[in-house]
């Protein structure tokens, strides 16, 4: 779902960009956060980079046995932090002049480098918590899916105030950003059609819906947007809300109207007056079109969402009925 075929790559308004990213990535271009070096390379793989990143190094001997037990253990970790921190690691018995201007008199040894100068170090064959914990002090805790689905779900949560407010764009620009990170996010989907929808893009949305994968398909958001869609097309059909307020008033028994405008008031926004009409019909003539009144009061719920206040409003005056 990219490029000119993306129906996500909208404007509402104005321009909608979707630059947020979520997690980390190892590094540039997929290379590896360990390498060797040299004493001519240590300012570019080390001094330099540490700019940019925490860089270990690893100040290791092919005779030393304590050496091989850590190099794994700190491959390892390295690697599972995901681009936190890099590795370097230098062979001191080819390359023994910076340890010697280090002052590194024992082996195994590693120095972090943060900003082009050492900054922290240990010595010895540690253990691998002590290794985590040496690298979350340097390069933050790790970030991991549950930090990345947490975070995709803050913004979710704020792209849908934003909606809820009237701010279409920034909605959208939210939502935008979830579906770059996560292309199947089904709350995304429907956030975003959702948008379409408040910007009068009915007919768009139920094209950015369609042909989902079944399990996207099936998701409860998505159909609620879906049922709102039918509702919007329905609507459209069923005339002049004026006209049918004029009937109204010259026979307020005719259900079938009241209905009717129900239905145009909830396409409106108008979701209380939308609810007000039923429970009128459901408290004249619980039998009209087999209760239809209310098995429609119960279509509106599954489109509001059961926090909206207007279901939660509607639900206490319904039970009221079904259970006076």
């Amino acid at each position: 779902m990219s490029g000119s075929n993306n129906p996500y790559n909208a404007s509402f308004g104005g321009q909608m960009s979707a630059s947020a990213s979520y997690g980390g990535a190892p590094s540039a271009g997929g290379a590896s956060p360990i390498k060797d070096t040299t004493t001519a390379n240590f300012a570019k793989d080390v001094i330099e980079e540490s700019r940019r990143q925490p860089v270990l190094v690893d100040f290791w001997a092919p005779w030393c046995g304590p050496c091989k037990q850590l190099t794994p253990v700190l491959e390892k970790v390295v690697t599972e932090a995901q681009g936190r921190v890099k590795l370097v690691k230098m062979n001191i018995d080819d390359h023994p002049s910076i340890a010697g201007q280090l002052g590194i008199q024992s082996i195994p040894a590693v120095i972090a480098f943060v900003d082009g100068r050492p900054a922290d170090g240990f010595m010895g064959a540690v253990p691998e918590s002590q290794v985590r914990q040496f690298i979350d002090r340097l390069g933050g805790p790790a970030g991991g899916a549950d930090d990345q689905a947490a975070e995709i779900a803050a913004v979710l949560e704020e792209a849908s105030g934003l909606l809820a407010a009237g701010d279409v764009n920034g909605a959208a620009e939210l939502f935008g950003a979830v579906l770059q990170a996560d292309p199947e996010n089904a709350k995304a989907l429907a956030g975003m059609a959702e948008c379409m929808i408040a910007a009068g893009q009915s007919q768009r949305a139920r094209e950015a819906l369609a042909d989902l994968p079944e399990t996207l398909a099936n998701d409860a958001g998505i159909q609620a947007v879906v049922k709102k869609l039918d509702q919007i097309d329905e609507a459209r059909k069923l005339g002049d809300p004026v006209a049918i307020e004029q009937e109204l008033a010259a026979n307020p028994d005719n259900h079938e109207q009241r209905i009717k405008l129900a239905k145009i008031r909830n396409v409106e926004g108008k979701r209380e007056e939308a609810a007000e009409h039923l429970l009128t019909v459901m408290r004249k003539d619980r039998s009209y079109d087999d209760d239809g009144a209310r098995r429609q009061l119960l279509e509106f719920f599954e489109v509001w969402g059961a926090k909206d206040p207007a279901t939660i409003a509607a639900r206490r005056k319904l039970s009221s009925i079904l259970f006076s």
